[in-house]
């Protein structure tokens, strides 16, 4: 971006890439809010740290990588509020997506929280291994096998799911 990062640029940043960088923070954490919530607040430091921003390489991946640390607190929370009260049922989103999207989210959802970090990056926001370790500051082989793992456990899940349907 160098040089002053202007409103035009942010703009021109948050209308090319939020819709995107939603799908990919919903297909981590499975809440359409809260992906939503995780990636206006990272558009939110963007704005405060125009300085830090124009000196980015990638602007995208660095609002990516707030918003995936966003979430990360958030579940850190979630954690410490669930060990003092009765977790509490959540809405449904209010969009109605198809059969196939939902049981991929489900599937998803019973990944464990790395390799579905890994897995998504790699395959919704097609970063390479080696942009997702250095995003999330990971050796490329713990990314390979957190992937390689979860590819495989989803397979297994969405395979079950075909099977039970022709039962």
């Amino acid at each position: 971006m160098g040089g002053k990062v202007k409103t035009e640029d942010l703009d021109a940043l948050y209308a090319a890439s939020y819709r995107r960088l939603v799908v990919q923070m919903y297909a981590i954490c499975g809440d359409l809010a809260d992906a939503e919530d995780a990636v206006q607040e990272a558009f939110i430091t963007a704005i405060r740290k125009r300085r830090t921003l124009q000196s980015v390489q990638n602007p995208e991946a660095w609002i990516r990588t707030v918003a995936l640390r966003r979430l990360h607190r958030a579940w850190r929370h979630a954690a410490v509020v669930r060990r003092h009260q009765a977790a509490e049922c959540r809405p449904e989103p209010a969009a109605a997506p198809g059969p196939e999207h939902v049981a991929l989210v489900a599937a998803l959802g019973q990944l464990d929280p790395a390799q579905r970090e890994v897995v998504v990056l790699h395959h919704l926001a097609d970063l390479s291994v080696a942009e997702i370790a250095t995003d999330l500051d990971l050796p490329e082989g713990t990314v390979k096998s957190r992937l390689g793992r979860g590819r495989a456990r989803l397979n297994e899940l969405l395979s079950e799911r075909e099977g039970s349907r022709h039962d």
